[in-house]
C-alpha cells in the first residue's frame, strides 16, 4: 500500500517541467501587456547588501549578485534607466513604502501582510523542496525505497510539514537548523535529508564530494512559499507591467537561464 501511495505521490508532485535547468515561472501571457512609450522613463530599484549571492557587495564594495543583475537586464529590456540604492533589510520595505523607490528586489516575502502594502511581480525564481544523499545513493533514489530509510528535516519547517502530510510513514530525524541536518547525512547518522533546496545548494557547493540531490524538486507554493518576486507600491501597475513583461522576455531569450546558472553553480531544479 505504502509503495502504491508512492507512486502516486511522485506522479502528482513532479512533472518533466521540474527537470528543466529553470522552470518557467512568469505567466507567458504577459507579453502582451507592452509598456508604453514613456509610461516608465526610469526605475529607481531598491535592495539590501546582506544576502549573497543574490545582494551583496563584494571585495571592492561593489553591489553585485544574481538579483542585481536581473534589475540591470530587465531596464535594458525595457529600454529606460536604472539605479540601484541600498538599504537595510529592516528599512527597505518601508523605503518603499514612502516611495523612495519603484521597486524592492530583495527577497521580500509574498504574503497577506505585505500583499496589503505592496503589489508584486511574476515570479521569477520559485523556491522547491529537494531530497539530498550521499552521492553514490542519489543515482538509485526513489520515494519508494524511503520506507526504510530515516530522513533527516528541520524541525519545525515546512518541509517537516510536506513529509507528515504527503509521506507520514517514513520515519523522520528532527534536527535544529538544516546545516545539522545535512551535516548527519554527511557523517552517516541519517540517509536522506528534506528542505529548501536553494540552501541544500548552497551547502552542497562547500561539499561536493559528499552528497548530491537526489530525485525531483517538489514545488508546494501553501508550504514554501510563493518563491522570489518584484515588490513595487500598491496600485503601481505600470512598473509591474514593465517587470513582468521583462521576465517573459528575458526567460524567452535565455538572459534569465544565463544569470541563473552563473550565480548558481550547483543549481537547485
Amino acid at each position: 500500500m505504502f509503495r502504491l501511495l508512492a507512486t502516486l505521490l511522485v506522479a502528482l508532485l513532479a512533472t518533466p517541467a521540474f527537470a528543466q535547468p529553470l522552470p518557467y515561472h512568469s505567466d507567458p501571457d504577459a507579453r502582451e501587456i507592452l509598456p508604453l512609450q514613456g509610461s516608465v522613463p526610469a526605475i529607481r530599484f531598491l535592495t539590501t547588501s546582506d544576502f549573497p549571492p543574490f545582494n551583496f557587495r563584494d571585495g571592492n564594495g561593489e553591489l553585485i549578485g544574481f538579483n542585481i543583475d536581473l534589475a540591470r537586464r530587465i531596464c535594458a529590456e525595457v529600454n529606460i534607466a536604472c539605479t540601484m540604492q541600498d538599504w537595510p533589510w529592516d528599512q527597505a520595505a518601508n523605503a518603499l513604502a514612502d516611495s523612495q523607490g519603484d521597486a524592492l528586489i530583495a527577497g521580500l516575502a509574498v504574503t497577506a501582510e505585505n500583499g496589503q502594502r505592496f503589489d508584486f511581480s511574476s515570479t521569477y525564481l520559485a523556491l522547491p523542496g529537494r531530497f539530498v544523499t550521499r552521492t553514490n545513493d542519489a543515482a538509485a533514489f526513489s520515494v519508494t525505497g524511503l520506507s526504510s530509510k530515516t530522513v533527516a528535516i528541520r524541525t519545525g519547517s515546512a518541509h517537516a510539514d510536506f513529509m507528515a502530510r504527503y509521506l507520514p510513514r517514513v520515519k523522520t530525524e528532527g534536527f535544529g537548523s538544516e546545516i545539522e541536518a545535512l551535516a548527519a547525512l554527511r557523517d552517516g547518522k541519517v540517509d536522506v535529508y528534506f528542505g529548501d533546496a536553494m540552501r541544500s545548494a548552497f551547502w552542497l557547493n562547500e561539499n561536493p564530494a559528499c552528497c548530491s540531490f537526489a530525485g525531483e524538486p517538489y514545488f508546494r507554493p501553501e508550504l514554501f512559499g510563493e518563491g522570489l518576486a518584484i515588490a513595487v507600491p500598491s496600485g503601481n501597475d505600470a512598473v509591474r507591467h514593465a517587470i513582468d513583461w521583462a521576465l517573459v522576455r528575458l526567460k524567452e531569450n535565455g538572459t534569465l537561464d544565463e544569470l541563473y546558472l552563473r550565480w548558481f553553480p550547483v543549481g537547485f531544479y
